[in-house]
């Protein structure tokens, strides 16, 4: 087996996995065509109902990723050109993608050779593989940093791709409509963003721009396109943050709601986004329930880049709050390289040194920039102090001001006694200020069952027990046909319809005649 597939080409595989699509989505087609006997039309008319063409195709993405790896320019323009009809729907697309690369002639003799014995295009699949082959293409033209031609040939798709929906809206007879395209139509958005951040790093869409994905993000709304819905609501609010516009992606992100049904890497993407805006907006609290979220629910086979990117964040959200994250996180599996600032600030933060904090920040100042955490590392001066003033008073019943000045890398006694009195004010020591003596009098320690910071402690962790557990009734399945009893009692047809098999009807008969015996 292993040598017959070492035989079969990038090119037949993505024949066979076009095809396979047809193949699924061919009784659609069979309903749509009045070519049939009614029994058959009846049949497909009810596949269609209970189908979800847009569950289909992403089954299908998934089970084809391995197959778009593997293929080139030149065997997208080949299966276009023999599975895509000129005289069709889709031949603005194929006129497109023929267009890219020229196909080599021994992909094209056999192509002739085909034609000449029978033309077997698309009919039921002919715009999903449209839409995937161009998405295809642009994918491949940006790996080959041909960046220029994926951005014109993405706007191209998306306005093929959106013709296509509003076609299948007006001519549909109210069933299916054109949902299989939503899947691939936020696959195209997002690779836009991605060609669109390759031209011109650090670049945001101008107003005109922001107004259009606006405009197609309402348009997802109301045909609840969850996928688009979700791809356009992630887009938008990475496009405020480069823009450093942080009040306006909240302002985003309050009067719009994510989708429920929408796919897991899509909502780690908004989770990390809804982070990042609460953290830079001071609400660390919620800022690391929804960085948290984020590394739980993101794949651990893959993404590793994007897992470093929220550990990141949610290490200095740890400091902000201050709390010293574990030893353990830094030394994770690919993380050590990427992390080893972040622990070099923390240690610096832990220990109170103020001087090796400022050290470590202008010697990685160009790393934090890069990952786009400097802002907020640049709040964590103040916590570097309050946790050396925290160590002093755990070592000294009494210090002078200018002894603290000195520890803690101050200007001079004058700057430290500010430091302290507000200290004391925010509740992070317990001591008393003598400024004619010039010292620190630290009190007696305060038993921490007395405070409220158990209740508090306890409180985060119910709330994360109960956000796990009603994620995990989200995501539990239902029973099987469950659905299609719903509609049976609906239309009184419960007992109606037989649904034991032969081999249970035998079964329930032996065990009447040996009740009888």
């Amino acid at each position: 087996m292993s040598e017959i597939e070492e035989v079969i080409s990038p090119q037949d595989k993505l024949v066979q996995a076009v095809n396979r699509l047809e193949r699924t989505l061919v009784s659609q087609s069979a309903f749509k065509s009045g070519e049939q006997n009614t029994d058959a039309v009846i049949e497909a008319a009810t596949t269609l109902i209970h189908s979800n063409p847009s569950k289909i195709v992403k089954r299908w993405l998934a089970t084809s990723s391995g197959t778009a790896s593997e293929a080139t320019l030149a065997d997208v323009s080949f299966v276009a050109k023999t599975k895509l009809n000129p005289m069709a729907t889709s031949a603005t697309g194929r006129d497109l993608l023929m267009q890219l690369s020229p196909i080599p002639e021994e992909m094209q003799t056999e192509g002739d050779a085909v034609e000449e014995i029978e033309p077997k295009y698309l009919e039921a699949a002919s715009r999903e593989v449209e839409s995937y082959l161009l998405s295809l293409a642009i994918r491949l033209l940006w790996r080959n940093k041909e960046s220029a031609k994926a951005l014109e040939l993405s706007i191209k798709a998306i306005q093929i791709t959106t013709l296509h929906m509003e076609e299948a809206s007006q001519n549909t007879y109210g069933v299916g409509k054109a949902n299989g395209l939503y899947p691939l139509l936020a696959r195209l958005y997002r690779y836009q963003s991605l060609v669109t951040e390759s031209c011109s790093p650090g670049f945001h869409l101008e107003h005109v721009q922001r107004g259009e994905l606006g405009i197609a993000h309402r348009t997802a709304v109301v045909r609840r396109d969850v996928d688009t819905q979700a791809t356009l609501l992630n887009i938008m609010l990475k496009d405020l943050l480069n823009a450093n516009q942080v009040e306006q992606a909240q302002q985003l992100l309050a009067n719009s709601s994510f989708p429920e049904t929408a796919s897991n890497n899509q909502l780690c993407r908004h989770l990390y986004y809804s982070g990042e805006i609460q953290a830079l907006r001071l609400e660390y609290t919620s800022a690391f329930s929804n960085l948290s979220q984020c590394l739980r629910k993101a794949p651990t086979n893959t993404g590793i880049g994007f897992r470093i990117a929220s550990q990141r964040l949610l290490i200095v959200v740890q400091l902000l709050m201050g709390e010293i994250p574990e030893r353990s996180i830094f030394y994770s599996e690919g993380m050590k390289g990427e992390l080893a600032p972040y622990m070099k600030i923390t240690q610096a933060v832990r220990r109170g040194d103020l001087a090796g904090f400022h050290e470590t920040v202008k010697h990685f100042s160009d790393r934090l920039k890069s990952d786009g955490t400097y802002t907020l590392i640049s709040r964590l001066a103040h916590s570097v102090v309050k946790a050396g003033l925290r160590r002093l008073n755990t070592s000294y019943s009494r210090i002078s001001l200018e002894d603290i000045a000195v520890r803690l890398g101050l200007a001079n006694a004058t700057s430290a006694e500010f430091v302290v009195s507000k200290a004391v004010r925010d509740g992070v020591i317990d001591a008393t200020i003598y400024h004619r003596e010039g010292y620190v009098q630290s009190h007696d320690l305060v038993d921490v069952y007395a405070t409220t910071e158990p209740m508090e402690a306890f409180h985060r962790r119910i709330a994360y027990c109960l956000t796990t557990h009603n994620d995990a009734v989200r995501s539990m399945r239902y029973p099987p046909d469950e659905y299609k009893r719903q509609l049976e009692a609906s239309r009184g047809m419960r007992g109606k319809k037989d649904d034991q098999t032969d081999e249970e009807k035998a079964q329930e008969l032996e065990d009447e005649l040996d009740d009888d015996y």
